[in-house]
């Protein structure tokens, strides 16, 4: 071997070492720069599935929320009131207010809901004295609402409260509640004695409930400047036949049999009662 030869191969060998560092290095340093880039992608394929995750979740949920049923209520089953100063016949108004005039309408924003109508009249005798009658007939109707309840649900809370407030009548004396059959799904006649300067009042009031419907009938009687004090028992059967009557009206206005016991068919409502829960009644009889 020549010294030339010898001399290429020395300088050969010298650089292979080095080379072969140089190669692992390089080796060391892609794979180092690969590894953060592979991280990377590794993080973005997590993010990725997590919301895919919250996707899926809230897509899952509102179908859920999409399959629940919505909050139902029976429909009430009656949509509207007869015009109140018709409610009670010629008839009986002859017999109850002999000497009335036609009837007063109570004032109202919302005749389908609320509506009221009086009668009053005063036959007069001269120096033998006088009777006077006064008959009203108030009528309360209740609409089904998802947040609180059936329609005659709302009705059967009213006729209770109602009751109560007629017991509670102010000065009441000798105060008496019976069960009325016949009117509507429930009834109770309140009586008692109201004592005034002009004379002694007999009070009669029916309260009744027909479907979501309620229906208040006061009626009281007096014989004044000296005339005999009429009978309570005559005026209690004369307000349960004007209640009777009143309770009918209702069924017949919206298209149902009237009577004793409602068996009207229940109607789509269209919206829920704004009206008022209290029922506006009229006193007995004004001092003078």
């Amino acid at each position: 071997m020549s010294e030339g030869t010898m001399q290429l191969r020395a300088q050969r060998d010298q650089r292979d070492p080095q080379a072969k560092r140089a190669k692992r290095l390089t080796r060391v340093l892609v794979g180092a720069a690969a590894v953060p880039v592979m991280l990377v992608a590794a993080g973005c394929s997590s993010d990725s599935g997590s919301e895919d995750g919250k996707d899926k979740a809230a897509e899952e949920s509102a179908a859920s929320r999409s399959a629940s049923p919505s909050p139902t209520v029976q429909a009430a089953a009656f949509r509207k009131l007869p015009e109140p100063c018709s409610v009670v016949t010629k008839k009986t108004l002859d017999d109850l207010v002999p000497k009335g005039d036609s009837g007063k309408e109570g004032s109202s924003n919302d005749t389908a809901s609320r509506a009221s109508c009086s009668w009053d009249s005063l036959d007069d005798n001269g120096v033998k004295g006088s009777q006077f009658r006064w008959l009203s007939v108030s009528m309360l109707r209740f609409e089904s609402d998802v947040t609180r309840g059936a329609g005659d649900k709302l009705a059967g809370d009213y006729y209770q409260k109602q009751l109560k407030d007629v017991q509670g009548a102010e000065g009441a004396k000798g105060l008496k509640t019976t069960p009325v059959s016949g009117t509507g799904d429930e009834a109770s006649l309140v009586r008692y004695d109201l004592k005034k300067k002009e004379g002694t009042f007999k009070q009669q009031t029916v309260v009744a409930r027909v479907e979501n419907v309620v229906v208040t009938v006061d009626f009281n009687g007096a014989g004044l400047a000296g005339d005999k004090t009429p009978d309570a028992d005559d005026l209690a059967k004369d307000a349960q036949k004007a209640a009777k009557e009143a309770v009918a009206a209702v069924t017949k206005a919206n298209g149902a049999a009237g009577g004793g016991t409602s068996s009207g068919k229940p109607s789509p409502s269209e919206a829920p009662s704004k009206s008022s829960s209290k029922s506006s009644s009229k006193a007995p009889a004004k001092d003078s």
